[in-house]
């Protein structure tokens, strides 16, 4: 027997440390997250709205529209009236932000150590070329930092989820609510517990998941985005320092209201951030019906009840050839859970803070993106995994016809109704049909039988004669079809 030598090292085939390519100094730069490397193309969209680029682009528009609202109002003594050219100028520092302004923005910031006094700085430069290098000392006039923030913040969420976030949780809902349509009269059988239970119809299951769904859209939609600026404590202090005449709540109230915003008139240096909690608490709550509805359909596939249709060129296992994984809701069950954690963790950062401030809510907020983007991913997948499913008609009416003894519910609740009307022989009902059929396999025949021996009204008994477990659905396609309108 050879007894390895444990002092002597073992040579390894993966490659030294020192030896390897830093892919960390890859250009193009090489991402570290999956929303803005593999799924990239799923999360861009949100890009527009909630990256450091779009949060920058958004200061920039508040600054600017608080410039023009001081000057249209005439706030201060001495403020021009600005020309329609000058404010479509100003406007157009907005519209004009791109690679190269993001650009000239950094280095200001590598100077400022101050992204909000950059931005202030940025606009500055701006002014000379228009004929207002005067009212340089107007830009960010009687603003904290937090004024802008809590501003561009609240039109990038708002923006993000109506024209992203919303646009993909409706597209989602209706490929559900068109399988729930098509299916409205399939006649399957439920399961409580995972046992059989009383018969249903597949798109009656699908169209309460519509119902929740939908409840949940309508929370989100009329969603309030709200706003302040009323200086470092939230008191109007330098304002009324420089203009104590103005009225600056109504000043404050008609420019973020402009914004299309809702005004939040009391708080401290920052904005409360229960708007973004409610927000949260309602798309984690739609992302867990959602997660619920991913594992329903994944449980379906695996039974047979939906067939995916293969996507060509596809490979479901690396070494079973057969296979068609239900890829999409698994992806999406994981990126739901994802989005969850992170909307769950601002929503109880956000709405603490220190005294009049502290800057957790900064560091938190930066997240929003990430947390909406897995969320998105996952409506993505849902929608795309919707739309490769095939309803399994045989495999569905094969399940039915072998548990008739979910028939037992139907003739003991039928027994308990001739016994209030007074036919003889009707006693013990629901124990009568548990010994039949608890635990058991009960046919067709032996069913009939059992019926037949019971002594029922004529009407009564022809009634359960022709019962069937795919007959025996109650009002699940109307209820479908109902509430899906």
């Amino acid at each position: 027997m050879r007894v390895r030598d444990t002092m002597r090292p073992m040579t390894s085939a993966v490659t030294s440390e020192q030896n390897r390519v830093r892919l960390a100094d890859a250009e193009p730069a090489i991402a570290l997250g999956p929303l803005d490397g593999r799924y990239r193309s799923a999360a861009a969209p949100l890009v527009d709205h909630l990256s450091e680029a779009a949060l920058n682009r958004n200061r920039i528009y508040v600054e600017v529209e608080w410039f023009i609202h001081l000057c249209q109002r005439q706030v201060l003594p001495g403020l021009p009236q600005l020309s329609a050219e000058q404010v479509q100028q100003l406007r157009g520092i907005v519209t004009d932000f791109g690679a190269e302004q993001i650009a000239e923005l950094a280095e200001i910031e590598a100077q400022t150590v101050h992204d909000v006094k950059a931005v202030e700085y940025f606009i500055a430069r701006r002014l000379e070329p228009m004929g207002l290098g005067e009212l340089k000392p107007l830009v960010h006039f009687a603003c904290t930092s937090e004024d802008i923030n809590n501003l561009s913040y609240a039109v990038g969420i708002r923006d993000a989820v109506q024209q992203v976030w919303l646009p993909a949780a409706r597209q989602a809902v209706g490929r559900l609510s068109e399988l729930a349509e098509q299916a409205a009269e399939v006649p399957m059988l439920s399961r409580t517990h995972g046992q059989p239970a009383t018969p249903t119809t597949l798109g009656k299951e699908m169209a309460v998941f519509v119902h929740r769904l939908n409840r949940q859209l309508r929370r989100i939609e009329s969603q309030e985005y709200l706003g302040k600026i009323n200086g470092a404590t939230g008191t109007y202090a330098a304002h009324l320092a420089a203009a104590p005449r103005a009225d600056w709540p109504a000043i404050a109230q008609s420019f973020v209201e402009g914004l299309g915003l809702t005004f939040n008139p009391l708080t401290t240096q920052i904005e409360s951030h229960d708007f973004q909690a409610e927000l949260y608490a309602d798309i984690a709550r739609f992302n867990r019906v959602l997660h619920g509805l991913c594992v329903d359909v994944w449980s379906y596939i695996s039974i047979g009840f939906f067939r995916q249709i293969p996507v060509a060129g596809a490979t479901g296992s690396s070494t079973m050839p057969h296979k068609v994984n239900p890829i999409r809701f698994e992806n999406a069950e994981a990126n739901l859970e994802i989005s969850n954690a992170l909307l769950d963790a601002l929503g109880s950062t956000l709405v603490e803070s220190r005294w009049q401030r502290d800057l957790t809510d900064s560091s938190g907020q930066r997240n929003i993106g990430t947390a909406l983007g897995h969320s998105v991913l996952a409506l993505t997948n849902v929608a795309k995994g919707l739309g490769q499913l095939d309803v399994a008609q045989d495999v569905i009416a094969a399940d039915l016809d072998a548990n008739w003894e979910v028939l037992g519910e139907a003739i003991q609740t039928v027994m308990r109704a001739e016994a209030i009307a007074g036919v003889e022989g009707m006693e013990n009902p629901y124990e009568r049909l548990k010994e039949l059929t608890r635990g058991r396999r009960v046919d067709a025949q032996k069913l009939q039988e059992f019926v037949e021996s019971l002594g029922l009204s004529a009407e009564a008994a022809e009634r359960l004669k022709n019962l069937t477990p795919a007959g025996y659905t109650g009002l699940a396609a109307e209820l479908a079809k109902k509430h899906l309108k």
